[in-house]
């Protein structure tokens, strides 16, 4: 079963490059929990749950579990998504922060170069699709049908409050930008 090997090889990545991070550009707030391991007990469950379908389904129906184009398509989203999370923590910087924070730094800037300007949440974005990839990755379909419900429900009400709290922050230079650049994450305008 790769597509196990290649599960467990991207959530050590993904966990890494969060950490790496965050050691090279927010040093001041680098912790383990800078890992992103203890994130929340939904995401526990989220992966426990994957994990869970993916070890039952191979148990009782090995057949289901052969490795073919589907699992291709699945690692091709959990590179994109990576390496376009990657790439907007990279862009943003020490601007970047795993929590929205609720009040504007001296040196805090709207970062609307790179991979900014191509799309409004591109961390997210990217999480979105590795997630998702993932559960092409591991073929699960019933985890794939509830992350894509989860996901969306959890990034349309954290963006509406980070946009709101970008607003206060950068008024008319955040609606300038929100205007010309789309999230391309699907439902969420």
């Amino acid at each position: 079963m790769p597509q196990f090997g290649f599960f467990l090889a991207a959530l050590a990545s993904f966990h890494f490059l969060e950490y790496i991070a965050t050691a090279l550009f927010n040093a001041h707030k680098l912790t383990l929990d800078s890992f992103l391991i203890n994130h929340s007990a939904h995401y526990h469950a989220a992966h426990a749950a994957a994990l869970i379908e993916f070890l039952v389904e191979y148990f009782f129906f090995p057949s289901w579990k052969t490795f073919g184009w589907i699992n291709c398509f699945g690692l091709v989203l959990v590179f994109i998504g990576q390496a376009v999370r990657t790439i907007a923590m990279f862009s943003a910087r020490h601007n970047f922060s795993h929590h929205i924070v609720d009040v504007k730094e001296r040196d805090h800037v709207l970062v609307t170069h790179g991979i900014y300007s191509i799309m409004r949440h591109p961390s997210y974005f990217g999480f979105y699709w590795w997630a998702v990839g993932v559960q092409f990755l591991l073929l699960n379909p019933i985890c794939l049908g509830l992350f894509v419900y989860w996901l969306h429900r959890f990034f349309s009400e954290r963006i509406v409050y980070e946009e709101y709290t970008l607003l206060r922050f950068f008024g008319n230079d955040w609606k300038t930008y929100k205007a010309r650049t789309p999230t391309w994450m699907p439902l969420i305008p």
